[in-house]
């Protein structure tokens, strides 16, 4: 296990706002930012968009994303070509990969439904250690919030998973 190193990722789905009811499908894209802890720096950035195998991309997905049907047909892969991508690009199993909240069960249950190898075993969710850190024992905050509130800029499209995997190791950057 590399404790030197963390796979920052974030995750966007399927999804759909009826009647102010918000629920989500399948991971349309994974975004991810590697952190060195010697040099302090973010060292490697990766965006793979998924073909969802039974969802298709909303408008309002679109809308809330930035990612269209056309993208995820021309740019999208399968889930378990993602996969691969990631385990040979990021280490998987060799690294401690980190979310803000659960994205990991939500990638590990699909993982699951479609019979793929999950790509790690180590697991940090920023988003309890950040309430833990902070002593918001009753409180939620998402993730923009948390970094705003410590003074780190926030950069690009909120909602991209691309985005706020890179937003989210600046942030965990000062906290690890």
């Amino acid at each position: 296990m590399n404790y030197n190193r963390v796979v920052c990722f974030d995750l966007e789905m399927c999804c759909w706002n009826v009647d102010g009811v918000g629920t989500t499908g399948e991971i349309i894209e994974v975004g991810l930012a590697e952190i060195d802890f010697a040099s302090g720096e973010i060292v490697k950035r990766a965006q793979y968009y998924v073909k969802p195998e039974h969802d298709e991309v909303s408008l309002f997905c679109a809308e809330l994303t930035g990612i269209t049907p056309r993208k995820v047909e021309k740019q999208g892969r399968p889930l378990a070509s993602v996969i691969q991508s990631i385990v040979k690009n990021f280490g998987g199993a060799n690294k401690i990969f980190a979310s803000w909240g659960r994205d990991d069960l939500i990638l590990l249950n699909e993982c699951q439904e479609k019979g793929i190898d999950a790509p790690f075993k180590e697991f940090l969710n920023l988003a309890t250690l950040y309430r833990i850190q902070n002593r918001l024992k009753d409180k939620r905050i998402g993730h923009r919030a948390a970094q705003e509130e410590k003074g780190i800029e926030w950069e690009g499209r909120q909602h991209s998973g691309y985005v706020d995997a890179y937003n989210l190791a600046k942030l965990a950057l000062t906290m690890l």
